[in-house]
């Protein structure tokens, strides 16, 4: 009998996790057109730093990177920011083309193409077109980073005529 009465008296008191869920709803934090270009001019600045370090900051630790110029995704903070040590050699800085943005809740999609202008090994310049796309996410901290970076050459103006 001693053993029942226990039973009932814990039973009356846990519920389940599944009877309560936490009460914490989803928060949208504002962000607008002119905050998200601005994250990519963040970005492009952090290219003129020459410090990959300081590029890598703007990904958030679980972001994936398919670089232009890489094989393999980057999904680490480390591998981010190891691809750039290679990349700021060229001496990088975009310019978007054409954007689309699109806003959600704590996420921000933009959408493109944009011109690199680079300096290569052998110090002439170059540029190299691309398409990309950045997906960013409001971090529990409020600050803006890339979840998702794809960055692909377009093809050869002959090519895409055939």
């Amino acid at each position: 009998m001693k053993w029942l009465l226990t039973a009932l008296v814990v039973a009356g008191t846990v519920t389940p996790a599944w009877a309560n869920p936490p009460a914490s709803p989803l928060t949208c934090a504002p962000v607008s057109t002119t905050d998200v270009t601005a994250l990519f001019d963040r970005w492009n600045q952090s290219l003129a730093t020459l410090d990959p370090a300081a590029v890598a900051r703007n990904y958030a630790p679980n972001a994936v990177l398919l670089a232009t110029v890489a094989n393999e995704p980057k999904t680490s903070p480390e591998t981010i920011q190891a691809y750039f040590v290679e990349f700021l050699k060229l001496r990088p800085q975009g310019q978007i083309n054409q954007r689309t943005v699109k806003l959600g809740c704590n996420i921000a999609f933009d959408v493109g193409t944009y011109t690199f202008s680079l300096t290569g090994a052998d110090g002439k310049p170059q540029t190299v077109q691309a398409r990309y796309t950045y997906i960013y996410e409001r971090q529990d901290d409020g600050k803006w980073l890339i979840v998702h970076h794809h960055s692909s050459k377009m093809p050869d103006t002959a090519a895409s005529q055939k």
